[in-house]
C-alpha cells in the first residue's frame, strides 16, 4: 500500500477520458438542469454510451470490468470538472447485489441490459420513515405466498426512482421479534417498476438540491420467486455487500468536489484584487484553502486503500466507512472556504459555488451519517461501549 496516489498509465487515460467527455457538459449545464429540476439525461446518455457506467460490471455481461478503484476515479473526474456525479452513480454500484449474489438466470438477464443502458437500475429502497439509519428496524414486509410474495410498507430517500426501470428493494421476510440473529430475516428483491403498476406510488421529496430523491408507498406488491436475490433472510449481508462499494464511490465524488472547490479558490483569491492586493495574500483567506487540500490529499489516500482492499476482496468495512468521512468533511472543509474566499459572490448562481455547495454537504450525511461513521470506529476500532 506504499503507492497509494500513483495511478496507472490507464488509469490516467480513463480520468482523461472522462474529463473530456464532461468538458461538454460545462458548470451552466449543470446550472440549467438545477434552475429546473430536471434529470441530466443528455448527460447520463453520453456516460452510458461511452462505457463508464458500466465499468464494474464483468465483460462477459458487457461491461468493461474494471477495478472499483478505476469507477472511483471516473466519479471524482466528474465532480472535479463541476458536475454531479449522484445523478447517475448508482447504475455503478446497485447492481452489485445481482451481480454478487444472483442467480446465474438474473445475471443474463440483467446485467447485459444495465451495462448498454437499456435497463436502468438505480433506484434502491432501504431507508423507511421510521427507521432511519437502524436497517434492521425496517417494517416493509414481504409476505410468502405460493410463487411468490407480497410486500407492503413504505420507503423514503430512494433516489432516481422516476428515472429508473427497476427497483431494488429490501423488505422483512420474518418480523424483528422472530429471529434468532438481528441481521437475519431481512431479504432482497428485483422489482420491475412498470410491471408492478399501481402497487408503487412514488411522491418526490423537493430539497435544496437538484436530487431527485422520492417516498415510495408499497400496496400489496405482487413478485414472484424469480424476483428474489439470492436466499430469503440473507439481504442484510447482501446490503452490506454493496455499501462498501458506494462509500468508496461517494468518497470520491467528495475528493472530485473538493478539488473543484479548492481549484476555484485559489485561482479567484490570486485574481480578486481588494486593498490593493490580492486577497490570496491574506492567511485567512489563504490558510484555510491551504488546509482543506491537506485533508483532501490525506482522504485520498485513504479512499485509495480502502479501495485496494476492496479490490483484493479483503476485509475493508471500516476503511470504506472512514474514506467516506475524510472525503466528505474534507470536501465540506473546502467548500466553506470557497464560500467565504468568493465573499459575496459565493451566493451569486453564475458562479457555481452556491450550487456545488448544497452538493457537497449532502455526503456528510448520505448515504450513510457522519455520526453513525465516528460510533462504529469508536466501538469496532476502539473497543469504546456501543452508543446506540
Amino acid at each position: 500500500m506504499s503507492m497509494d496516489l500513483e495511478y496507472s498509465a490507464t488509469q490516467h487515460e480513463i480520468r482523461a477520458a472522462v474529463r473530456r467527455l464532461c468538458a461538454d457538459f460545462g458548470p451552466d449545464y449543470w446550472a440549467r438542469c438545477e434552475a429546473s429540476e430536471a434529470y441530466p439525461e443528455e448527460f447520463v446518455a453520453a456516460m452510458t454510451a461511452a462505457g463508464w457506467l458500466a465499468a464494474l460490471i464483468p465483460e462477459e455481461y458487457g461491461g468493461s470490468g474494471l477495478t472499483v478503484l478505476d469507477a472511483c476515479l471516473i466519479l471524482q473526474e466528474i465532480n472535479r470538472s463541476g458536475g454531479n456525479a449522484a445523478a447517475c452513480h448508482a447504475q455503478m454500484y446497485t447492481m452489485a447485489s445481482v451481480l454478487n449474489h444472483g442467480s446465474a438466470a438474473q445475471k443474463r438477464k440483467y446485467l447485459p441490459r444495465v451495462a448498454d443502458g437499456s435497463l436502468r437500475l438505480q433506484a434502491f429502497g432501504v431507508t423507511e420513515p421510521d427507521a432511519g439509519s437502524n436497517t434492521l428496524k425496517i417494517k416493509t414486509f414481504a409476505r410468502k405466498v405460493p410463487g411468490g410474495y407480497v410486500i407492503n410498507g413504505q420507503k423514503i430517500w430512494t433516489s432516481r426512482y422516476l428515472q429508473s426501470h427497476m427497483y431494488l428493494l429490501i423488505t422483512r421476510t420474518t418480523s424483528f421479534e422472530q429471529v434468532k440473529k438481528k441481521t437475519d430475516g431481512l431479504s432482497l428483491f428485483l422489482v420491475d417498476i412498470a410491471k408492478a403498476g399501481a402497487a408503487l406510488k412514488a411522491t418526490p421529496i423537493k430539497t435544496m438540491l437538484n436530487h431527485h430523491t422520492n417516498q415510495v408507498f408499497i400496496d400489496n406488491l405482487d413478485v414472484s420467486d424469480d424476483d428474489l436475490i439470492g436466499e430469503e433472510g440473507k439481504g442484510f449481508s447482501y446490503l452490506v455487500d454493496s455499501l462498501n462499494s458506494e462509500r468508496l464511490l461517494v468518497a470520491s465524488e467528495s475528493i472530485g468536489d473538493g478539488a473543484w472547490f479548492t481549484e476555484q479558490s485559489s485561482r479567484y483569491a490570486s485574481d480578486r484584487v481588494v486593498f490593493d492586493r490580492p486577497i490570496g495574500m491574506n492567511q485567512g483567506i489563504q490558510f484555510p484553502i491551504a488546509k482543506a487540500h491537506i485533508n483532501l490529499q490525506a482522504a485520498e489516500l485513504m479512499r485509495n486503500r480502502a479501495a485496494r482492499l476492496f479490490d483484493s476482496k479483503l476485509s475493508c468495512a471500516s476503511e470504506t466507512s472512514m474514506a467516506k468521512y475524510l472525503a466528505s468533511e474534507a470536501s465540506w472543509e473546502a467548500a466553506e472556504a470557497c464560500m467565504t474566499t468568493f465573499g459575496g459572490f459565493g451566493f451569486a448562481c453564475a458562479y457555481h459555488v452556491e450550487r456545488k455547495w448544497k452538493e457537497a454537504r449532502l455526503f456528510r450525511t448520505a448515504p450513510l451519517s457522519n455520526n453513525l461513521i465516528l460510533a462504529q470506529v469508536a466501538e469496532r476500532g476502539l473497543g469504546m461501549p456501543r452508543s446506540y
